[in-house]
């Protein structure tokens, strides 16, 4: 299921320089596929000619039958259906859609939220590197080369890029087609991440199926509180007496904890 994109809104609201706006446009800034198809469509209308005529350019290169199987998906926006059924794309039937691979989309990857072009080469990280010197790498790269490290790089570059102050760098690292369950459970416990990093988890709903992550996000001090009080409804008896006591959460949830602890108790 796809969650809701801060990053395409990003895009939405003309927030973005022209430089990472080229980047996108070419492909070299390649989220996930949905992510990186509603980006394109958006920069055809940019304002400036030479974004536009490098996101049409990138569009035509995307292997029809990969975007078929992409648009054949059930959680494939309607919008990009609509858009591409107007330049005679249409979604690719069942049999199609399970078959066949193409270069830029490998056939196990053709039901993933894997780019549909990508022209960028991954981010390296030297065996030896050590957090710091991954600390300092990140802190001497421009607002363009930490936005691609935050889609391309390494698991360590993510997790410090998930804590940076630029919002969209933040939001890039949640659109990373590398990036795993385990590492979003991780991100949903982090006390030094933003409310929107932690906003876009919890509006997932394929990351929230994951009870780890549940936890992680109702136990974060930093989750805003009509959120916490939303998930804790989901928690065991058990992760909710935890709570009930834990002083690290807002009053309010461990009050609630505390009288669905009562409730339980009652009715036994």
């Amino acid at each position: 299921m796809m969650g809701p994109s801060p990053l395409v809104e990003f895009f939405k609201r003309g927030e973005v320089a022209r430089d990472v706006r080229l980047m996108a446009a070419r492909g070299v800034f390649a989220p996930r596929a949905h992510e990186q198809l509603s980006i394109l469509v958006l920069l055809l209308d940019d304002a400036e000619t030479e974004v536009r005529e490098t996101a049409e350019r990138t569009l035509a290169r995307i292997p029809r039958p990969a975007l078929s199987r992409f648009l054949a998906r059930p959680d494939a926006p309607a919008l990009l259906r609509e858009f591409f059924a107007e330049r005679g794309v249409q979604p690719a039937d069942a049999a199609e859609a399970a078959s066949g691979s193409d270069p830029l989309q490998p056939a196990d990857e053709a039901a993933s939220d894997a780019p549909l072009v990508d022209d960028g080469e991954e981010i390296e990280q030297a065996e030896d590197e050590t957090s710091e010197s991954i600390t300092e790498r990140l802190a001497k790269m421009g607002f363009s080369e930490r936005l691609k490290a935050a889609v391309k790089g390494s698991r360590e570059m993510r997790a410090i890029l998930v804590r940076d102050p630029n919002k969209m760098i933040a939001a890039a690292v949640l659109s990373s087609p590398k990036l795993t369950e385990p590492e979003v459970e991780s991100i949903a416990r982090m006390a030094n991440v933003s409310e929107d990093v932690l906003r876009s988890i919890a509006s997932n709903r394929s990351w929230t199926k994951n009870y780890s992550v549940v936890v992680g996000l109702t136990k974060n001090p930093k989750t805003p509180l009509a959120m916490s009080m939303n998930l804790m409804q989901r928690l065991t008896d058990r992760d909710v007496g935890q709570l009930a006591v834990d002083r690290n959460v807002p009053e309010p949830l461990r009050v609630a904890a505390r009288k669905r602890v009562h409730d339980s108790t009652s009715k036994r």
